[in-house]
């Protein structure tokens, strides 16, 4: 295997000295106002906007591993405040003027995490840039102008999208046979290990307490039950996204899809110019089992994909350590988008899960029968999203009747997934079938889209 190391979390951790120590555990039986489930972004957000809008609050905050260990500590550093869900469903649950007015707020959630880290002081490698998403195929640059002349249609503003032609792209950065860009204007570049374990810091500052190696076993009315005692709050936020599986009865809310990461050695200058790469911006493509991709402060390409999309029984990676085929994989993605790379060295390899939903759409909400709360079904988008379900759950636990808590994702309950092992054949089917529809495209010169991925988005209902 061509890679220096496989798990380990994440390259993100060796990057800032390793895997940190742990926190103490749950000392017992405890009471506070709110319990919040998950040391993640989703988790620390909320405890931060609770504690800016109520400092009195006793929060406590209970993590398996450390904060940090999920997703938030593994994902590609996209803050994007992109709405990356299917506007037409959540017609069934707000208004258009709904849906438009929650996508502005979501693109202000950039903004938003570079405020707190200034203002909490936490160094996060973030760097306001533009996101690519490159065609390389006519049917691929067709999906994107498709995909601008929705965006335009729900009055999205153009100072955010611009679409451009292969000579404007291969400015940008050089990538193979580049038909055109879809360009995201407004986005960041972070590195989220320092964001989420900096974010963790900062609500301890304000008096969160933080307990981790403490496996939660149950979440009832008033009562989260652990390995390490009883919480007893009145309010308490379900923040475990790709992880909610593990909670009993949460079994097929939302499954855990892996995603995984290389990272390349320290790319030569040299190479940058030949890539073209100067800027850092983030960088995708629009094939169907599509890429994203970040140039890191210190000068490496971190790319990622799909890989495996799902253990059987929603079973997750251990520790981050991925397969060798995923490792393969990325790394022919990366050589199809820049040639230019092959002979470049891999020096990190790992995995993570992200919520699912059955309808791939996000969530937020609160029971007020229960005074439990949750977030999450991020589908790829939690760095900035989770920002705003933090700004969202602080409302809700604090009973604030707001614009945030009107928005069409609030309390919405997509329905369960299927039992196995109906859903392992309908996701792996789903993506052999998107990687059946790529190798077309390829195969005819990519002239025109493949039905083969309408009818991988009609059999999950992506």
């Amino acid at each position: 295997m061509d890679v220096k190391k496989n798990g380990d979390v994440s390259f993100w951790y060796a990057d800032i000295g390793g895997v940190p120590g742990y926190r103490p555990p749950l000392p017992g039986d405890i009471e506070v106002d709110v319990c919040i489930v998950g040391a993640g972004f989703t988790g620390l957000w909320t405890a931060y906007y609770l504690k800016e809008a109520e400092p009195g609050l006793s929060i406590a905050v209970v993590e398996k591993e450390f904060a940090g260990f999920g997703a938030s500590g593994r994902n590609g550093g996209w803050c994007s405040g992109e709405f990356g869900w299917s506007r037409e469903k959540y017609l069934s649950s707000g208004t258009r003027e709904g849906i438009i007015e929650w996508e502005r707020q979501l693109r202000s959630t950039v903004a938003e995490v570079r405020r707190v880290t200034e203002k909490e002081g936490i160094d996060c490698d973030y760097l306001l840039t533009d996101c690519l998403t490159f065609a390389q195929s006519p049917a691929q640059m067709e999906r994107l102008r498709e995909g601008y002349e929705e965006a335009m249609a729900w009055e999205v503003p153009t100072s955010r999208l611009e679409l451009i032609d292969g000579s404007e792209a291969a400015t940008r950065i050089r990538v193979d046979k580049a038909q055109g860009a879809l360009v995201r204007h407004d986005v960041a570049r972070v590195q989220p290990a320092k964001l989420v374990r900096g974010l963790a810091e900062a609500v301890e500052r304000r008096g969160v307490a933080i307990y981790e190696r403490t496996a939660v076993t149950g979440i009832a009315k008033g009562r989260v039950s652990t390995d390490r005692g009883t919480v007893k709050a009145k309010r308490i936020v379900r923040a475990t996204e790709g992880f909610t599986h593990g909670i009993p009865g949460n079994e097929r809310q939302w499954i855990p899809m892996n995603s995984a990461i290389i990272v390349t050695e320290p790319v030569p200058d040299d190479l940058w110019r030949e890539i073209g790469w100067q800027g850092s911006q983030l960088l995708a493509d629009a094939s169907h089992a599509y890429c994203y991709a970040q140039r890191t402060r210190e000068g490496r390409i971190a790319m990622g994909g799909r890989g495996v999309p799902y253990r059987f029984g929603s079973k997750t990676d251990v520790r981050g350590q991925t397969q060798p085929e995923t490792i393969q994989a990325l790394k022919d993605i990366l050589y199809r988008m820049l040639p230019q790379t092959r002979g470049l060295k891999l020096d990190h390899a790992w995995c993570g899960v992200l919520g699912v939903p059955r309808d791939w759409c996000a969530t937020a909400g609160l029971d007020p029968r229960t005074g439990i709360g949750w977030a999450g079904g991020y589908v790829g988008l939690g760095v900035s999203t989770s920002n705003f379900s933090g700004q969202t759950l602080a409302d809700l636990v604090l009973d604030k009747h707001t614009e945030r808590t009107s928005l069409p994702w609030v309390n919405r309950r997509p329905r369960k997934w299927e039992v196995e092992p109906f859903r392992w054949l309908g996701v792996h089917g789903m993506y052999w079938l998107y990687h059946k529809a790529d190798r077309n495209e390829a195969s005819t010169g990519g002239r025109a889209t493949s039905r083969l991925a309408t009818l991988a988005n009609a059999l999950t209902g992506r």
